[in-house]
């Protein structure tokens, strides 16, 4: 992981996400925690058991954009999904232990992805070798042939003004016969109807054991083969071993899992209905949760020190809801709170992704220079917070609806506009958005 603080994690959510202080202490603080037990000895590490965090909040506040922009800061194993798509064992769904396996394969992917990097010279050399043997073919010299005759020198030659070549990019349409790998078709059939996170790993193995790659010549430009034969060079130089256990440990001491939509899940003690299974789903989340051992194609994982991360609105339920064994999982609860106007105001200017930001830039590429005034974003946002208030209250969502309202004509005529600056001010924005709290009504009674 790197080794950020809790000021550095939380300067950095500050970039992306408006509020919501307690939410970002709490995460930034749970994920130095994670380096912290690294340092600690091995016996005493073992002891120490991540604190897992309950995020509540009503849609739209920044619960997932916290999650999303975290899994950018820290170089972990991170991942997210959602309650509702799991289901008891028995019942049609995925399998809560696919969590696990899914993890373990993202960071299967981040470790090969380092070691790629980690050989990345010595492969590109081995692919030029091998682009450079297309386009010149080797010889079989005879075994009395001499390498120092003139034919040799001349092929050397020859060959080395390829390579010059090559580097200064001038042979890069010039076409190869490259060999790939591809998966049978019966196992692709089988991935399209069937998620490999949701099949036993033994069947996995079998699966590919009957079914190997198969080989297949491809004619490819240079700069298309170029890729596929370095991906080849590279493969064949990282011991799959060697990554396999890296990423096992950092699956194991390094890995995070948010669970939004967990208040989806809660349910009474009833004996029927989809109750039973939202009540599997906790029973079968608990075991990984709190630590044990999970099967994969890869081998065991072990989720004892796995950092989980639970979300949701809790509008219907409350955390009390849940198994008591699983709310005791869950120590740290931090509640979100609703976003007001001026909130909004700094989500659409301040942030690094800024919704305002974002459209001047899409603007600006058809030769268009946008500028919304200081008193447009106030009645945008004005106009947001009225709407969650007197409807559905979904948070910052409610700023996309408004902008794309905004700037629906002026993007619409951008590429045929005389004028190329536009200054959006308050009443424009008015005006634009006279209708829009009956649309909202109309759309709502109508569904």
């Amino acid at each position: 992981m790197r080794e950020l603080t809790p000021r550095e994690i939380v300067a950095a959510l500050d970039r992306y996400v408006i509020g919501q202080e307690d939410a970002k202490r709490a995460v930034a603080v749970a994920i130095r925690n994670r380096w912290r037990r690294l340092q600690l000895p091995e016996e005493l590490a073992e002891e120490v058991a991540p604190k897992n965090i309950i995020m509540i909040g009503p849609t739209g506040v920044g619960k997932s954009e916290i999650a999303r922009r975290l899994a950018g800061l820290i170089n972990a194993p991170f991942i997210k999904v959602e309650a509702t798509k799991y289901t008891e064992v028995g019942y049609h769904g995925r399998d809560v232990e696919s969590i696990i396996r899914d993890l373990l394969e993202l960071s299967i992917n981040m470790v090969r992805s380092e070691q790629t990097e980690v050989v990345r010279d010595r492969a590109e050399a081995l692919a030029e070798e091998r682009i450079l043997d297309s386009l010149l073919p080797p010889t079989h010299m005879d075994p009395d042939d001499d390498p120092n005759s003139e034919s040799a020198e001349r092929r050397r030659r020859t060959r080395e003004k390829l390579r010059t070549q090559l580097r200064e990019g001038h042979l890069e349409d010039r076409e190869i016969r490259i060999t790939t790998q591809e998966k049978t078709t019966p196992v692709t059939a089988i991935a399209t109807m069937v998620s490999p996170g949701d099949m036993p790993p033994e069947v996995q193995e079998v699966f590919e054991r009957l079914m190997p790659d198969t080989s297949k010549d491809r004619t490819l430009p240079i700069r298309e083969a170029r890729k596929e034969i370095f991906s080849q060079e590279a493969e064949a130089l990282i011991d799959r071993e060697k990554v396999t256990e890296m990423a096992v440990r950092r699956a194991e001491d390094s890995g995070i899992v948010f669970v939004d939509e967990l208040d989806k899940i809660c349910g009474g003690e009833t004996s029927a209905g989809p109750d039973v299974s939202r009540q599997g789903v906790q029973r079968d989340l608990l075991p990984i949760v709190e630590g044990s051992t999970v099967s994969t194609r890869h081998g065991m994982v072990r989720t004892d020190h796995i950092l989980f991360i639970a979300a949701g609105a809790f509008t219907q339920s409350k955390p009390s809801d849940l198994m008591p064994e699983l709310q005791g999982r869950f120590p740290i609860r931090v509640e979100l709170g609703d976003l007001g106007w001026e909130e909004f105001v700094r989500i659409l200017t301040e942030p690094e992704n800024a919704l305002v930001k974002q459209q001047i830039a899409l603007l600006a590429t058809e030769g268009v220079e946008l500028e919304l005034t200081g008193g447009a974003v106030r009645e945008m946002a004005a106009m947001a917070h009225r709407a969650n208030v007197q409807l559905s209250n979904i948070g910052a969502r409610r700023l996309y609806t408004i902008m794309e309202k905004v700037v629906e004509d002026i993007a619409f005529y951008a590429s045929d506009a005389a004028n190329k600056e536009v200054v959006i001010d308050a009443d424009y924005v008015r005006m634009r958005l006279a209708d829009i709290m009956e649309d909202e009504k109309r759309s709502e009674f109508e569904l």
